[in-house]
């Protein structure tokens, strides 16, 4: 794993605030896996995966607290799990002994500090997570003015790739009139989602305004991402977030 197996997030975070998100590239594991693979529970071989968390550790001061992502909206602290594994899609440091992070493969990364540089957070924004009210709940959490929070949206499933059944646009719109904005009509009772869109929305929602964002897909960019929509079985990528 090299320089060009792993970015920084592109926004305008206080200087102690680290990060870093991975590719798909660097790693041991084969076939679909191939190469990167950081997730524990998709059947590739556990040997790859350690020596693929191992290489993400290396470029990285602090311990990596993982966690075992339900698709859920709880929020965990990053201290209390460093040797055990949550059950959770959220995580946050206050400590910098840790680092917060969030495996994906479509699902949006999002990454979260204040301006101050004293927290910041890693959230796993899958559709049923967001539904939840995973930002919300991370964001008080975090116990920051919502006005102080600065918003990293990584790299997720693309606008014109993520296509939802009416009855999942129907249940954001109930959640917030304002999410009918994130969604396109496709065929019969099929929408495009705008997942970044819906993100932005919840993050507006609380008072989130500093919000940076990438203008990448996971499913179209097959040589650099991890997709689960186009491939089933697949890795996952990491993105992680630190207090230096």
């Amino acid at each position: 794993m090299n320089n060009n197996d792993f970015f920084t997030a592109n926004w305008n975070a206080p200087d102690n605030v680290g990060t870093l998100l991975t590719y798909r590239t660097g790693g041991v594991s084969g076939g679909v896996y191939a190469s990167l693979n950081v997730g524990t529970h998709v059947n590739d071989n556990p040997h790859h995966v350690a020596e693929n968390r191992k290489r993400v550790q290396q470029h990285i001061p602090h311990p990596i607290v993982w966690l075992n992502q339900i698709h859920s909206a709880n929020v965990v602290i990053a201290k209390d799990w460093k040797n055990k594994i949550a059950d959770a899609d959220a995580i946050i440091d206050k400590t910098g002994t840790v680092a917060c992070a969030v495996m994906t493969a479509d699902c949006l990364p999002i990454l979260l500090c204040d301006k101050q540089g004293s927290v910041v957070a890693a959230v796993h924004g899958g559709w049923r997570s967001l539904l939840g009210g995973i930002i919300a709940n991370t964001i008080n959490a975090m116990k920051s003015v919502p006005q102080d929070i600065i918003a990293y949206l990584g790299v997720g499933i693309g606008k014109t790739a993520f296509e939802v059944g009416g009855e999942v646009r129907e249940l954001f719109i109930q959640s917030l009139p304002e999410n009918q904005n994130a969604f396109i009509y496709h065929q019969e009772n099929k929408y495009f989602a705008n997942i970044y869109q819906i993100a932005t929305n919840y993050l507006n929602q609380i008072g989130v305004s500093q919000i940076f964002c990438e203008q990448r897909c996971t499913f179209n960019e097959k040589d650099k991402f991890f997709s689960y929509r186009r491939d089933g079985t697949t890795g996952r990528m990491v993105s992680a977030i630190w207090l230096k």
